[in-house]
């Protein structure tokens, strides 16, 4: 029994084995039907091929050949029907199935005259090799066809695909296989018209019929890890099972069959467990997709409850802001303070919301920019004077000033969200950690940048803190004592609108209790 003898059994084998599980799977489903169907015409082409190559005479030679090629004419034709079905082509290339069958059906007449298998002779060190009839190369071009289009279908269905990351997996684990399918039963059609080359490819068969398998039953992230250890593991097992069958003393075959029994003790141990960690790390990545699918409802809903506190919040500060001007009459002097207070504290939470908002909608990336020419010594001299009723209330000494040099201070960028929230959250901040004293907030030129400079006299910022500075949520060590009211991601949102635009934000202290200096830098 020769080598090729042997491969053509392995060819059968994985062929019915595969053939039946995929069918088993789900026997309603069409694809894995015509993939079954393809896997049967592969066996009865590898079992009649195993009867060839043991054959003892001329008559029964050509026989089994007439009788490979029965299953050979079909396969390609089977493939591209399982193709379109597992595509869900079928209505626009119905009319090339239908025709691929009739095509099939008329070769299968033909094979069984010397129009297509003109005869068997010696060749090659085959002492019974077919030699091609006249028909036969017409076959091969239509073969040859029908292998190759599907292929095309699969690489534009998958250059097509923008996610899906199932699909692709499938698609890819099909290339695979039949690529190496085709490129190795190519071989067996050279000695056919007397070139010197021998069938080595047969036996990728079984690799072409395993990768579409797979493809059709397990296609997860790390599966290609248990694809490569399983291929490895059978191949050993078939070398060496070749080498037992082949051995020419009593004492090699002995040596060749323990082998191969501790290696099919070491082969299952392997594929299980690597089969357990591929599992294992399947259902990790399930869990992070459910911990990502749940964080992202709950993200919405806090989204939603987010707006609707800050809603409230708004029309809160709206109408504490209409009593204490007098819009429904003078308000009694006792009740300024309160309605002050009222005002200011619902101001300042629908801020809080407004920057938790704005935090999460950066960190997702759906902030839109609208960037524009503005100036931005009037955008920065506006911020200040926003908040100067806060510092006053404080009793800080706030001032700005633009370097003159500088002008003008042209900046493409949007306006609104530097203005509101970068250079008032900087000075905000200022505000907010400076007890006594002064903020100096100033613009200039310097090195071909816009430099936006706050300095305060105020708790300072330790080694640790500047750790946490700019970070989402981060709160300095004694923050939290100076302001209750923080929420930790007003400096994130000012780092990531500032390098939105091309900038760095710094801050700067000598330590705790010697203020601090916060520096936006834009390109000029």
């Amino acid at each position: 029994m020769n080598l090729y003898a042997i491969s053509a059994l392995v060819n059968v084998a994985t062929s019915i084995v595969l053939g039946f599980l995929i069918l088993f799977a789900d026997r309603r489903n069409r694809a894995n039907q015509m993939f079954s169907l393809f896997a049967l015409a592969v066996a009865v082409w590898g079992y009649a091929y195993f009867l060839w190559q043991i054959a003892g005479d001329p008559a029964s030679a050509m026989f089994w050949v007439r009788m490979l090629m029965a299953g050979a004419i079909f396969i390609p034709f089977f493939y591209f029907h399982f193709i379109v079905r597992f595509l869900d082509l079928l209505r626009p290339l119905r009319w090339l199935v239908v025709a691929g069958y009739l095509i099939a059906l008329f070769f299968s007449v033909v094979n069984w005259t010397p129009l297509f298998v003109a005869s068997v002779s010696a060749q090659s060190g085959f002492p019974f090799w077919p030699a091609a009839g006249p028909l036969f190369l017409p076959f091969l071009a239509v073969w040859v066809a029908y292998a190759a289009y599907p292929v095309w279908l699969l690489f534009k269905r998958l250059r097509g695909l923008t996610d899906g990351a199932t699909e692709r997996a499938q698609i890819k684990y099909i290339l695979f296989g039949t690529a190496i399918g085709y490129a190795g039963g190519c071989t067996n059609y050279f000695l056919w018209y007397g070139i010197p080359v021998l069938p080595y490819g047969n036996i990728t068969a079984s690799v072409y019929i395993i990768f579409v398998a797979y493809a059709i039953l397990k296609h997860g992230l790390f599966s290609m890890k248990v694809v490569a250890t399983e291929f490895i593991v059978f191949a050993l097992w078939l070398f060496v099972f070749i080498r037992m069958l082949l051995a020419e003393t009593e004492t090699e075959r002995l040596v060749n069959g323990g082998l191969l029994f501790v290696l099919l003790i070491v082969g299952v141990l392997l594929i299980r467990s690597v089969d357990r960690e591929v599992e294992q790390r399947e259902k990790i990545e399930k869990l992070a997709r459910e911990l990502e699918e749940t964080n992202e409802r709950q993200e919405t809903l806090i989204h939603f409850i987010g707006h609707e506190v800050k809603g409230f919040l708004t029309k809160d500060a709206g109408a504490f802001a209409s009593l204490l001007e007098g819009d429904f009459g003078a308000l009694a002097e006792t009740m300024k303070p309160f309605v002050g207070q009222a005002l200011a504290e619902s101001r300042l939470g629908a801020d809080s919301v407004a920057n938790i908002l704005k935090a999460s909608n950066l960190k997702k990336g759906t902030v839109a920019f609208k960037k524009e020419p503005f100036d931005m010594a009037a955008a920065a001299a506006a911020a200040v004077e926003k908040v100067r009723a806060i510092a006053d209330r404080k009793n800080l000494a706030l001032t700005f000033a633009a370097d003159p040099a500088g002008a003008p201070y042209t900046f493409m960028g949007d306006k609104d969200e530097i203005a509101d929230h970068v250079f008032r959250n900087l000075v905000d901040n200022a505000i907010n950690y400076t007890p006594t004293g002064s903020i100096n907030v100033s613009l200039k030129k310097e090195n071909g940048r816009i430099v936006f400079t706050v300095k305060d006299t105020g708790i300072g910022i330790t080694d640790e803190d500047k750790k946490k500075l700019f970070t989402e949520g981060g709160h300095g060590k004694e923050s939290m004592k100076v302001n209750v009211h923080s929420t930790g991601y007003g400096l994130y949102i000012v780092k990531n609108i500032t390098e939105e635009h091309g900038g760095t934000v710094r801050a700067e202290s000598d330590g705790e209790g010697k203020g601090s200096t916060f520096v936006a830098e834009f390109p000029a």
